[in-house]
């Protein structure tokens, strides 16, 4: 076999071995999967509320961003047009996936109000609002792990991500390598700051994605949400 044929042969071999090898590389990253963790169980579910035009949607079976608009939807316009450029038009495209705005009962014209500067940019089909007296409000509210409660007007800039399980998700450690390698104490992250948008647009639009990509692994194999980080945390 002459030299000419013998390079042929030898980049043939490496075009074709190439692949399995990046394959092989690839097998151990998705076994050693992370999910996103569950911050809290049990979140109430939004079956005693009402909706417009009986447009009923349940946190049960959907991947769920939750807002707390107040009596005043309209003065967290901003609130709202953030989650419509930073979370919604990113995922809206995904199965099971919502928005849900949580609102006071009587708030039924600003919310149409708010539609209205919504619908200027785009339909809102994975998009909700969900009326409720101030009891059930704050139940709900309740039922999530948070850092700063509701306003006196039943609002909140800080939303929330509820699983199809009605779990909270977030991240029980939200250190940084360098947070870690300076022994900083833990902390976790359960609620996202709407109005900072780095926040929004880099970790929550994150741990959605690392959510969504739990699903579909869940398909293929087990994967226990509690574990993510756990590593670290012990260390």
């Amino acid at each position: 076999m002459n030299s000419t044929s013998l390079k042929k042969w030898l980049i043939l071999s490496v075009l074709f071995f190439l692949p399995v090898i990046f394959l092989l590389f690839l097998y151990p990253s998705t076994h050693n999967y992370n999910s996103l963790d569950i911050v809290k169980n049990n979140i109430k579910d939004v079956d005693s509320f009402t909706y417009i035009e009986e447009d009923k949607r349940l946190l049960r079976g959907n991947i769920t961003v939750l807002a707390f608009l107040g009596d005043n939807p309209m003065d967290n316009l901003t609130v709202a047009l953030n989650l419509k450029e930073l979370i919604y038009d990113k995922f809206k495209g995904f199965k099971k996936f919502q928005l849900l705005m949580i609102v006071p009962n009587g708030s039924e014209n600003q919310v149409n109000q708010l539609l209205l500067e919504l619908y200027a940019y785009d339909e809102l089909k994975y998009w909700g609002f969900a009326f409720g007296s101030s009891d059930q409000i704050k139940d709900l509210h309740s039922s999530l792990k948070f850092s700063n409660a509701l306003t006196n007007d039943l609002s909140s800039p800080y939303i929330f991500i509820v699983d199809k399980d009605l779990n909270q998700r977030g991240r029980i450690d939200d250190r940084k390598p360098s947070d870690v390698d300076k022994g900083v104490k833990v902390f976790g992250l359960s609620s996202y700051n709407s109005t900072k948008v780095s926040e929004i647009k880099n970790k929550m639009n994150d741990d959605l994605r690392i959510l969504f990509t739990e699903y579909r692994q869940k398909r293929k194999a087990g994967i226990d949400s509690n574990n993510r980080r756990n590593e670290n945390i012990e260390n």
